[in-house]
């Protein structure tokens, strides 16, 4: 049954992808319709209030993070894409996945077909990571893992060197892929630092609400007494907070991990290749490294510059006028309160005491509470990560999304008023988020429209 439910969903996302079915629909006259993405700066900007120091480090994160990697750069041997602004490039470098897929301009750099595109993977949608559910040995035992879309066999680089890609098409028609796109990273430095206690707090405080939304933060067993409740990491038994599921605790771990799934290249946080074949290593591992024969900067590898680059981006800035005028943003937000959305999407959380002076004691306006919420039967992915189960999500954070073309955790559309209504389940497993949403559908035309206008001008 949910194999069956997974490929309805898949098949779902890949229509609106390849039939572009799932655009944002034409306006109709008296019916609410989503404004489309605001444009506006694509400015890359560090946040507000670095040392002089701090800002070289942004900029030198900056650089490494729209660096194009090549085999000789440790690239592979399987690999997503080859750098990390060709995922995170909307609206600007640290975003999500632009218009245009570059997975599909990547392949014109094979000089023959050892590789080929998946039919989920096009150029009208958007940058996908596959995941396959169950592990294609037994059809029984969990996966859950990244499966990379390319190899490096048939780049000019990589003489030498043959793999075979996954079996995507078969997997796709087993109902047992399922995808993610890249999450933003506008404003990360600042949700790092907010502090458990807060992440807590604020959970408690929402728990006796009249939605039925509950949630939980996605927590392994360190010896905590509430770990039912709460989504703390392995050993150090403090709350994770990045990726979908939220089962990245820090930038460095985010930054670390991502370098060698989605492109291949081993680092000091994960050393070892993801594939080892001897005849497609061009590279000792790990590929990057601390380098202590330089000097300033230098010394850092490109994984801790990654990450500092992250933590000083500046947060999304809203519009206070566009779309819809300030009184209808106004208005917008106040149902968004009224009708349960912030249940979930907290507006505003504080970050602590932080070395980082820019960093410390601010107000963080994400619209999350970076709980893991039950989103029930339409956004099942399979996939358990932690105590994040398959139908159990981060909350995410909604600043930037006016911007933003692709929604929810497989991008499987472009329409923010198609995204709310995923969150609605009529039968079956329930969403924690369905008596929000049928609060949303109950309002009055006018009133829908000033809540997307808030949402967009976020």
């Amino acid at each position: 049954m949910i194999r069956q439910r997974l490929l309805a969903v898949l098949l779902y996302g890949l229509g609106c992808s390849l039939l572009l079915s799932c655009d944002i629909s034409p306006p109709q006259p008296g019916k609410a319709h989503d404004p489309g993405p605001r444009t506006g700066s694509s400015e890359v900007i560090p946040i507000d209030g670095l040392t002089e120091p701090e800002k070289a480090l942004f900029e030198a994160g900056k650089e490494v993070f729209e660096e194009v990697e090549d085999v000789g750069d440790g690239l592979g041997p399987t690999l997503n894409l080859d750098g990390c602004k060709e995922c995170h490039s909307q609206p600007s470098t640290g975003g999500s996945s632009p218009p245009t897929n570059p997975q599909v301009a990547f392949l014109e750099k094979y000089e023959d077909k050892t590789n080929t595109l998946p039919s989920f993977i096009t150029k009208d949608g958007p940058v996908r990571e596959v995941r396959f559910v169950k592990m294609v040995q037994d059809r029984t035992t969990p996966d859950g893992g990244v499966h990379d879309i390319f190899t490096i066999a048939g780049l000019p680089e990589a003489d030498g060197c043959e793999l075979q890609q996954p079996d995507f098409a078969g997997e796709f028609a087993k109902g047992n892929v399922i995808f993610r796109i890249p999450t933003p990273t506008f404003g990360a430095g600042l949700i790092e630092q907010i502090p458990d206690k807060a992440i807590i707090d604020n959970h408690e405080a929402n728990k006796k609400n009249p939605y039925n939304i509950s949630g939980k933060m996605n927590v392994l067993n360190a010896g905590h007494l509430r770990v039912d409740k709460e989504n703390r990491s392995g050993n150090d038994g403090t709350i994770a907070r990045f990726g979908w599921k939220a089962q990245n605790k820090s930038l460095l771990e985010f930054a670390g991990e991502a370098y060698n799934v989605e492109m291949g290249i081993s680092n000091e946080l994960f050393e070892t290749e993801r594939e080892e074949k001897a005849e497609c290593q061009f590279k000792p591992t790990p590929n990057d490294t601390t380098n202590p024969d330089k000097s300033g900067l230098e010394v850092l590898g490109d994984t801790e510059k990654f990450a500092a680059f992250m933590r000083f981006l500046a947060p999304p800035k809203p519009s206070l006028d566009t779309p819809g005028g300030a009184d209808s943003i106004a208005h917008g937000h106040e149902l968004f309160a009224e009708i349960g959305c912030a249940n979930c999407h907290t507006p505003t959380l504080k970050t602590g005491k932080s070395s980082v002076v820019a960093l410390s004691e601010k107000a963080v306006d994400l619209y999350s509470d970076l709980a893991i919420h039950d989103m029930g039967e339409n956004l099942t992915d399979g996939v358990t990560q932690g105590l994040a189960g398959p139908t159990e999500f981060r909350s995410a954070p909604l600043w930037g999304l006016g911007q933003r073309i692709w929604f929810l955790h497989d991008g499987r559309t472009k329409d923010l008023i198609e995204a709310i209504e995923q969150h609605l389940t009529t039968s079956g497993h329930q969403s924690e988020a369905t008596l929000v949403v049928t609060k949303y559908n109950d309002l009055p035309e006018a009133h829908k429209q000033d809540l997307l206008n808030f949402l967009r001008s976020l």
